[in-house]
């Protein structure tokens, strides 16, 4: 029957499990299957991470999640305890929310009222937790506030304070003050009140400016709103001032509280701030504040509408999370200076978001969650998996390989001691993976022992899994009879099985096969049963740890078996509770004891007929050692003192080893054995004592002990602090400086803690009242301990005291003596110093040092006594360091050369400096200088000697300049030595006028120059290469070529123009050259802009110059890329890793190669703390080369956000996205403030506020109390958590006084102490208020409560002041049960001071909170800034608010368009809006947001981008004609400041009567465009209108084709008498004016005036000015009645050629120019040559032209008009002033001229009309030239060659011949009928190089040169050229030809010179035009030309060209 039941046992638990494996892979299977449908919980409502509210009004705390299955919601406390309800008190919904209901002040209970919840949500899927809730009651009491008493100096600033109790401080705000004359001073919503005088500040607190004695008279009380309840009280006492007048002047120093007012906690950013300085001093002090940046160095607070100082006190509108940090007042006066320090932490909302939300990962493979947070500061970052804390504190979480059992929810919490955030995400496996399941499994069997068994099992999954057989426990192996085996079938199964031959009895037992692989198990249990009789089978040795459990299962073989039971001494168990036993055989012991269950276990196995068999168990219990706290070390020790430590092991089991370890502060590690002066002695086996006999400072650290035994491990440590006071390292002693040396006095002391070092300076001239270092001395400070003065002044001299302090002992001191000594010094010691004779000489010495110093002059070495002597003259001057003397002598004499000495003396040494006064004379002036020889770039010259000076000649200076520069500025020297007197000058330039002059130099000076020789060199091609050439790229397609003009010593001649050549750099090819016109402009850089260019492509570019004779060398090839572009991708794989708590390292690799664009430069990585990222002033940029950066001088303990961008040439690439790192955790500091509130007999209430740095997450607090009187005790201490900030300690003793301190904890350790707060516990209690008074931000429409928790007994009343008023309280505002001020829905008018006021019969108490809301920004101002074509540029301002702004946003459209908008940071205060189309009309405004929200838009601004319709070029600019064509160059349209788009091109012949023929409507703007197709000599007419953005402008032209041999047809003929031009010109003139008497009279006024202004200037030259400016008759050449021209005396004689009296010189008709003239201006004109013997007939008169070899040489800075110029700019032309002739600039002899006015006198009838012919006589003039300039047409010249028009050959213009001439057969004009004849001499035949030039050139009078005319020579008498006309000489005349065309040629000039008219046609600019006169014309033709022309007067279109104006272009 026991068999029966066993097996049937063993079948149960079987199946049992079999069922269990089958459900469990069931489960498994359908969470797989429902995975995609399920979610994890998610928070819908999260509760807010503070709750706080009054006892009557109670409070409701949300919490609903999501998800599926859905969520139950569970609160929990803070220590993870679930919370139940409290009747009455609290109570969870079934909706999930946490409810306190109102309740009674009795009822309080703290741990349900004051403590943390957080709220629960869990499903199938996951657990997550909430923030933390902290929730705070407060229970209604009685306050009172009351306003403060303030002892202030008049004149200075008082601050008075609202007096709050500290109970209910943390709810009230103080919203405004009242006076006794009404007025009240009201916080406005940005937290500061300000009228000039009085100033509220943001912590409630009274300022009070410039305090007057009407002041003391007023009384003010603060008004306080309470924050839960909205109640408002006027403080119960009114606030005085008592003022007291100064006595006598006093130092600054500091009143009342240094600390910051108003945030001794730390506030939100977008509070407003204010950091007081209370000082007195008279006079009033200055103040200025200071922030320390790096930690150490101070930079002066840049004050703004932001930061604004008033008074003493430091505002701080718009906190942003940067103003955090330390900042230092100092105020100073004339008497001396103060300063104090103050901490301001700024901080921003929590904020956290893992990403990503869900995440699918299949088995094995890597998953990663980021935390990305915002907020500052941010303490610490925890992970939480399912609701339990994962160790990682990153942002970032990983899993290398995802298992089954990470699936759920994972969380990620951002915390700071005030806030904390969290977010989730869940992670959900993917993939398909199975775990083990077993297919198919052995039966349980009974056998008779001698066959074979097999067992098999078989198992599925994905993997594969692998089987593992086991008998009781055992691993199943291979051996004789017993063989394990696996194989995979077909179907993936895997099958194992174990076969045993020639079964035994002891082959039973339990067999077990277990699937296993990677993703789970799977195990089947069964038993074999064979036959046979019991067998207990052997057991190993069972080692149990002390504590644990201990199963085991009973081997036993055989069947049946009746019974299997366990025994222990002999006694069947169980025999306790501890203790059971199944019926299989299976023994299981809880909580192992040593004493009880160690020893022997035996197991009988019985059978029904009584046969047992037994088998022993050892069990041995092993009990880990446990050591005692150790014991002997106090908190701190002094040095010298014995210690020591006691190291008891309370249990454990022997042998136990005990050892000592001691861990320096250093982190150095060793046994404490091995350290100096330690001992260790070991008590017993259970005992260890380490013994310090003297401590020293080295043996401060952490102590361990470590016990250990087989059975484990424990060890247990302790610090030992040692306190060393200070003791020199080098001690101060006297020390004296030099003035003005660098002064360093060393002051080094050791010690622990390290002692600090400070050094103060006497006040007076004895060793005391020693004060502070602060303005004692310019350049002193402390560096190291080390007093440092740099440049030492004497008022640095005194008693100095350096004291040496750590806290331990009394300290070290030394009092030194600093003396700074100045004898008399000279800088100089001995000087040269020159006089001229007969002029003054100073001589002065300055002597530095202490006065009084004497000084005495000495003459070589005897003391000068000026008395003798009245040419000697001393005087002394006191300066503030020294003396300065000066010796005087009147008038030099040669006996004055001599070695004077002035000596000075003081008490302190004396000094000496020499000065010798040498008098000297300049050498006279060289003279006889005249030219040896010359050559084209070379002079030699010889001169005479002259006198020397009384000092030898050392050199000569031969100085020359070329003609056109001033000898001041633009001479060269030639270096000569003074024993020469003949000498070269080389290297000038060729074709080049210079002056030379010479100047002697002696020792004294140089002499007068001597007087000028002029030379003229040849001209050559240029020299030299352009210069200054640079070539930058404009684009990526387009290069900018610039340069210069070569040196102008290279250009030898006229520079005509540059060739540009380029080529790819990498290319054999040659240049490809463009040619670039000179530019006449001086100094003007000319450039070339290459285009079409490949990108970033490297070209190489040479630049030549080209003259009339060639081209010169090239330039140097310059190599240059075209531009780079951006970067088109941001860097990659950014990750960033924090280092310390003020370092992270980031890391990134670079952007695709592909997408770089050019040359990575390097990176910029931007960051900045995430709280303010939105803020670009918050932001910095460092740049580096490397992809990997170390960012320091981090904040601690902060979020930093971090973009990186990569750069090239081209600009900044895209920055990548923000990445976030958060710097570590450290130390926190002190508390900021604590409050002692009493509360009866033997009852005190501590009160604090947290650290203002709490560098990390404040775990918790300690609190410190001891009694110091009446007598000190020891101090203790209580840890607080981190989320109280009181503590009420109680059995404390009435008569003894208290001390209390409290210091923070993070988890790096203990911070710094608070300031201590000390009372005594009394049985009368005042009113006292626990609460600090706040800063309370809110948003706008939110619910705020200002705390009031106040103590006193009776019970203190509350009363609430608002703004200064009594709190009127309503539904809105209302006052709670716990003194709390309870303000719903709050607006920007609730912005103010709240004071709360505790009051009872035994005191009152006044906290003032001050209430800060955010709202909505308001609307900014936008105004116009600028405009251009494509962008508009608008200046915005924006409101200063409470709540920073995070942006702007502009808003524009155009005209019927959308309106678009962008984005901008909000510090920006210009923005242009570019990419607008040009000349359009936009509307703009703009809109602000901040964290609110968007505020109100700006008005509306309407303006428009620049742009006009295009301008009409001028005609001659923009139709160059041909035969067949016209070519149209569409560059010189004027786009009117937009881009062209497209030109609309028609035509149609003049005669033509129908429409337009339309060649194009879409011609690109761009280059030229010609027409083709037309017919040769035909006039047509051409309309092109132009369009661009703005619109389009039409134009109409006529022009006619050229012949088929190139030449020009006639004008037409019109009618309208000039009526056409003039209405061109004038459009204004009326219809009935007579245009010919128009001109007329106009033409009679201009000569009128000319004329009588031509008679006042000659004789006013005549009779009036500087003699050498007079007109002289001693050697005048002239024509008869000729005045002005005159030629030097000096000149001719220097020529050896004196010219006959009475010699007449034949004119230069057409000019006021000399022949020399001619030459100096570059005009190649013939001379004549008057030295020829009369050439027989046929041959040419002597008057015959002369060879020029000047080749058209000019000499001044301006070449000539090029053949294409046509622009009248005299400034081309060099002009000396007043326009006559200077000393350089002379008439040159044998010059042939003509003055105004002659014309008259030789031609009374003036019947010229433009053409001036010889008079008298109807044959043509003799062989020889005419001239033209201005509009005067000279007389043809004598050529082979006949020239007819206005322009060079093949200019294709027809001109008319005026005056009355005609054109004879080949071109030969007839003059008209003149009489007039004169005889001239021959001139004297001179060198064409001698030229000067002529000051009295004028410009041209006309507009277009006629050009000139040559005829075949005929033999006739001679006859010189007549005078030119002037074009105004006759009402009637006809205009010329370049007057006519005046439509679109108003700025061309007819100021041809004879050298352009004369030049090759081949080397004149391709842009003129040519022609010759047509030889197809007869005579005939010809006469009807000018026929038409006299008839008719030129007709003039709109915007063309005259009728028969062809242009060429």
């Amino acid at each position: 029957m026991g068999h029966l039941k066993l097996e049937i046992l063993c079948l149960v638990v079987g199946s049992v499990v079999a069922l269990l494996a089958l459900n469990i892979d069931s489960a498994l299977a359908n969470t797989g299957s429902n995975a995609d449908e399920e979610g994890g919980p998610v928070f819908v409502k999260e509760p807010p991470s503070k709750v706080d509210f009054s006892n009557s009004t109670g409070a409701e705390i949300p919490c609903q999640s999501r998800g599926t299955p859905q969520p139950e919601i569970i609160w929990l406390r803070g220590d993870g305890t679930a919370v139940g309800d409290v009747p009455g008190l609290r109570q969870v919904l079934a909706s999930g929310a946490l409810v306190f209901p109102p309740f009674r002040a009795e009822d309080y209970r703290q741990e349900v009222h004051s403590a943390t919840y957080i709220c629960l949500a869990r499903n199938s899927i996951g657990t997550i937790h909430s923030r933390d809730v902290h929730v705070r009651a407060v229970v209604t009491q009685v306050y009172d506030t009351h306003g403060d008493q303030e002892y202030i100096i008049k004149g200075n600033s008082a601050t008075i304070r609202c007096k709050i109790p500290s109970f209910i401080a943390d709810y009230l705000d103080v919203v405004s003050w009242h006076d006794s004359d009404g007025n009240v001073y009201k916080l406005d919503n940005r937290g500061v009140f300000e009228d000039g005088k009085f100033v509220v500040l943001p912590s409630g607190e009274l300022h009070i400016k410039d305090v007057r004695p009407e002041d003391g008279f007023k009384e003010y009380r603060c008004q306080t709103k309470h924050r839960l309840t909205g109640e408002t009280r006027l403080s119960a006492s009114a606030g005085k001032l008592v003022i007291t007048d100064p006595q006598g002047s006093t130092a600054p120093r500091l009143s009342g509280d240094t600390q910051i007012s108003g945030f001794a906690r730390m506030g939100m950013k977008g509070s407003t701030f204010g950091l007081i300085c209370p000082s007195q001093s008279f006079p009033p002090g200055i103040f200025k504040w200071y922030k320390f940046t790096d930690g150490s160095s101070r930079q002066p607070v840049q004050l703004d509408d932001r930061l604004k100082q008033l008074g003493g006190t430091l505002i701080i509108r718009e906190a942003k999370v940067e103003d955090s940090g330390k900042y230092l007042c100092v105020v100073s006066n004339s008497v001396g200076e103060e300063s104090v320090e103050t901490v301001l932490t700024v901080t921003a909302p929590l904020a956290a978001t893992v990403e990503p939300a869900v995440q699918t990962v299949d088995f094995g493979r890597p998953a990663t969650f980021t935390c990305h947070y915002q907020g500052s500061p941010v303490k610490n970052i925890t992970w939480m998996k399912n609701g339990k804390r994962l160790p990682q504190t990153e942002a970032v979480i990983r899993i290398d390989a995802v298992r089954r059992e990470d699936r759920g929810m994972f969380q990620c919490f951002v915390r700071n001691d005030q806030d904390s955030a969290q977010s989730t995400a869940e992670l959900k496996l993917g993939g398909r993976f199975d775990p083990p399941r077993l297919t198919f499994k052995f039966r349980e069997e009974v056998l008779q022992p001698g066959p074979k068994v097999s067992l098999k099992c078989k198992a599925t999954g994905n993997p594969s899994p692998e089987i593992v057989w086991e008998l009781d426990s055992k691993k199943v192996t291979n051996a004789d009879r017993v063989q394990v085996g696996q194989f995979v079938g077909e179907n993936g199964e895997v099958v194992s099985h174990v076969n045993i031959t020639n079964v035994h009895s002891n082959d039973g037992g339990v067999y077990r096969c277990t699937a296993i692989s990677k993703v789970g198990s799977a195990t089947h249990t069964g038993r074999l049963n064979i036959h046979g009789l019991p067998h207990v089978k052997s057991m190993d040795k069972a080692q149990v740890v002390a504590g644990s459990g201990m199963v085991k299962t009973c081997p036993v073989a055989g069947y049946p078996i009746d019974a299997v039971i366990w025994e222990k001494d002999n006694r069947v168990l169980p025999i306790n509770r501890r203790q059971s036993v199944f019926p299989n055989g299976t023994l299981v012991i809880d909580n192992v004891q040593r004493n009880m269950d160690q020893g022997t276990y035996t197991c009988v196995a019985r059978n029904a007929q009584g046969y047992t068999s037994r088998g022993n168990l050892e069990v041995q219990v092993m009990v880990p050692p446990k050591i005692l706290p150790l014991l002997g070390f106090e908190d701190s020790v002094n040095e010298g003192h014995n210690v020591q430590l006691n190291c008891i092991i309370s249990v454990g089991q022997p042998p136990i080893q005990i050892t000592w370890s001691f861990h320096q502060n250093n982190g150095a590690q060793n046994s404490g054995k091995n350290q100096e002066g330690v001992n260790i002695v070991k008590l017993g086996p259970k005992s260890s004592v380490l013994m310090i006999d003297s401590v020293k400072a080295h043996h401060a650290g952490n102590y361990v002990c470590r016990a250990s035994n087989d059975a484990g491990t424990d060890e247990y440590s302790t610090t030992l602090v040692v306190n060393v006071p200070p003791r020199w390292i080098v001690e101060p002693t006297d020390r004296a400086f030099a003035q003005g040396s660098d002064a360093k006095i060393e002051c080094k002391s050791d010690g622990f803690p390290k002692p600090s070092v400070a050094w103060k300076k006497a006040a007076g001239d004895g060793p005391m009242d020693y004060r502070d270092l602060k303005g004692s001395a310019p350049g002193m400070r402390v560096e190291d301990g080390n007093l440092v003065i740099s440049a030492i002044p004497k008022q640095a001299e005194g008693y100095y005291l350096c004291e040496a302090n750590n806290g331990i002992g009394a300290g070290l001191s030394a009092v030194i003596y600093i003396s700074v000594q100045a004898p008399p010094q000279f800088e100089i010691k001995f000087r040269n110093q020159t006089a001229r004779k007969g002029e003054p000489a100073v001589l002065q010495c300055e002597a530095k040092g202490e006065k009084p110093i004497g000084i005495l002059w000495s003459r070589d070495g005897k003391r000068l006594d000026p008395k003798p002597d009245p040419r000697y003259t001393i005087r002394e001057e006191i300066l503030s360091n020294g003396v300065l003397s000066d010796l005087s002598v009147k008038r030099s004499e040669r006996t004055d050369s001599a070695l004077f000495t002035c000596v000075a003396t003081n008490a302190f040494g004396s000094d000496e400096t020499s000065l010798n006064l040498i008098v000297q004379e300049p050498p006279e002036v060289p003279f006889g200088l005249k030219v040896l020889d010359k050559s084209g770039r070379s002079v030699q010259l010889q001169w005479s000697e002259s006198f020397s000076g009384n000092s030898p000649i050392t050199r000569f200076y031969i100085e020359y300049k070329m003609s056109k520069s001033d000898w001041n500025s633009g001479k060269d020297r030639v270096l000569v030595p003074g024993s020469q007197t003949m000498a070269s000058v080389y290297n000038l330039r060729p074709a080049t006028t210079y002056h030379l002059r010479l100047v002697a130099e002696n020792e004294v000076g140089t002499s007068e120059a001597s007087q000028s020789v002029t030379i003229i060199t040849a001209e050559e091609a240029p020299s030299g290469p352009p210069t200054g050439i640079a070539v930058e790229p404009v684009d990526q397609h387009t290069l900018k070529v610039t340069w210069k003009p070569p040196l102008r010593e290279e250009w030898n001649g006229d520079i005509m123009g540059y060739y540009v050549g380029y080529k790819l750099a990498s290319s054999d090819k040659p240049y490809l050259f463009e040619t670039v016109e000179f530019s006449r402009e001086v100094g003007k850089e000319h450039h070339l802009m290459i285009s079409n260019l490949k990108t970033y492509t490297e070209y190489s570019v040479v630049v030549q110059a080209f003259n009339r004779i060639g081209p010169g060398p090239m330039s140097k090839e310059v190599a240059q890329h075209t531009a780079e572009g951006k970067p088109d991708h941001a860097p990659q794989d950014i990750s960033c890793t924090t280092l310390t708590s003020q370092s992270i390292r980031v890391s990134w690799t670079s952007p695709p190669l592909a997408s770089a664009n050019g040359v990575i430069k390097g990176y910029k990585v931007i960051f900045g703390p995430a709280s303010s990222w939105y803020d670009e002033k918050t932001k910095e940029i460092k740049a580096t080369p490397s992809s990997e950066i170390i960012l320091h001088g981090l904040k601690k303990y902060t979020n930093y956000n971090m973009t990186i961008l990569a750069y090239t040439n081209g600009g900044d690439g895209i920055p990548s996205t923000a990445v976030s790192c958060h710097t570590e955790q450290d130390v926190p500091g002190p508390p900021t403030a604590v409050k002692a509130s009493v509360m009866s007999g033997d009852a005190i209430l501590l009160s604090w506020q947290p650290p203002s740095q709490p560098n990390g997450v404040v775990t918790q607090y300690t609190v410190y109390q001891r009694t110091v009187e009446p007598k000190e005790s020891e101090a203790t201490s209580q840890k607080i958590p981190s989320f109280q900030t009181t503590y009420e300690i109680s059995g404390l003793k009435r008569k003894e006084r208290y001390e209390f301190w409290v210091t923070a904890h993070t988890a790096i350790g203990e911070g710094q102490p608070s300031k201590s707060a000390t009372t005594s516990p009394s049985n009368k209690v005042p009113a006292k208020i626990a609460s600090f008074a706040e800063k309370i931000v809110a948003t706008h429409r939110d619910e705020v409560k200002l705390p009031c928790q106040a103590v006193g007994v009776p019970a203190p009343e509350i009363k609430w002041k608002v703004k200064g008023q009594m709190l009127t309280q309503s539904n809105r505002l209302r006052v709670l049960p716990d003194g709390s001020l309870l303000i719903k829905e709050v607006t920007r008018k609730d912005a103010g001071d709240y004071a709360c006021k505790a009051e009872n019969s035994n005191g009152h108490d006044t906290i003032m909170h001050t209430l800060v809301v955010q709202a909505p920004p308001q609307p900014p101002s936008i105004s116009l800034a600028g405009a251009t074509g494509t962008a508009i540029t608008v200046r915005l301002k924006s409101p200063s608010d409470s709540a920073p702004l995070h942006g702007l946003t502009i808003h524009y459209k155009q005209d019927f368009g959308e309106w678009e908008a962008t984005q901008i940071p909000p510090n920006m205060s210009e923005y242009t809006l570019e990419g607008l189309n040009c000349g359009t009309r936009y509307q703009i405004y703009a809109t602000s947001y901040n964290s609110i929200g968007t505020g109100e838009a700006s008005d509306i601004l309407n303006t428009r981008t620049k742009g006009q319709k295009p301008g009409v070029p001028s005609a001659h600019k923009f139709i160059e004609v041909s035969q067949n064509s016209v070519t149209l160059h569409l560059s010189s349209w004027d786009d009117g400041g937009c881009p062209m788009l497209y030109f609309v091109v028609e035509y149609k012949a003049r005669h033509q009567s129908d429409g337009w023929t339309m060649v194009s409507n879409s011609v690109k703007p761009s280059g030229n465009y010609v027409v083709l197709d037309l017919s040769p000599a035909t006039w047509y007419q051409l309309r092109v209108t132009a369009h661009n953005n703005v619109g389009f402008t039409q134009a109409e032209f006529e022009f006619a084709t050229l012949t088929l041999n190139g030449n020009q047809v006639g004008p037409a003929r019109t009618n309208d008498n000039g009526r056409g031009l003039l209405l061109e010109v004038f459009p204004w003139l009326p219809e009935w004016v007579d245009y010919n008497m128009i001109v007329a009279g106009c033409a009679m006024i201009v000569i009128i005036v000319v004329g009588l202004a031509v008679i006042c200037i000659a004789v006013s030259r005549r009779n009036r000015g500087p003699e050498s400016f007079r007109l002289r008759d001693e050697g005048l050449y002239a024509q008869p009645d000729m005045r002005g021209m005159t030629l030097k005396r000096e000149f001719r004689d220097e020529l050896g050629y004196i010219a006959p009296p009475n010699r007449k010189l034949p004119p230069v008709p057409g000019s006021n120019y000399s022949t020399c003239d001619r030459h100096k201006k570059g005009m190649n004109h013939p001379t004549w040559n008057g030295r020829r013997p009369a050439a027989a007939t046929g041959v040419p008169h002597t008057y015959e032209e002369l060879a020029n070899g000047g080749g058209g040489i000019y000499y001044d800075d301006h070449p000539p008009v090029p053949p294409h110029a046509h622009s009248d700019d005299s400034s081309l032309y060099s002009k000396p002033p007043n326009g006559v002739p200077g000393q350089d600039e002379e008439i040159c002899p044998y010059a042939t001229f003509h003055l105004l006015g002659f014309r008259e006198e030789m031609d009374p009838s003036k019947g010229s009309n433009g053409l001036t012919l010889p008079h008298g006589s109807t044959t043509l003039p003799p062989p020889g030239h005419g001239h033209h300039r201005g509009g005067s047409q000279s007389a043809p010249r004598g050529s082979n060659t006949t020239r007819y028009g206005r322009g060079p050959v093949g200019s294709g213009v027809v001109s008319s011949v005026a005056g009355g001439g005609t054109v004879g057969p080949n071109g030969i004009i007839n003059p008209p009928n003149h009489v007039f004849s004169p005889e001239y001499d021959d001139p004297a035949n001179i060198e064409d190089e001698y030229g000067y030039n002529s000051p009295n050139r004028r410009g041209s009078l006309g507009r277009r040169s006629m050009g000139s005319m040559r005829t075949v020579p005929i033999p006739e008498s001679p006859s010189p050229p007549p005078p030119p006309p002037r074009p105004s000489d006759s009402p009637n005349s006809t205009p010329s030809h370049s007057q006519m065309n005046q439509s679109n040629d108003s700025k061309e000039s007819n100021e041809l010179s004879e050298a352009e008219c004369d030049r090759d046609p081949l080397i004149r600019n391709r842009n003129s035009v040519s022609g010759g006169a047509p030889g197809n014309m007869s005579t005939e033709e010809m006469r009807r030309l000018i026929e038409n022309r006299n008839q008719n007067e030129a007709h003039s279109i709109p915007n063309g060209l005259t009728p028969y104006d062809t242009v060429n272009v």
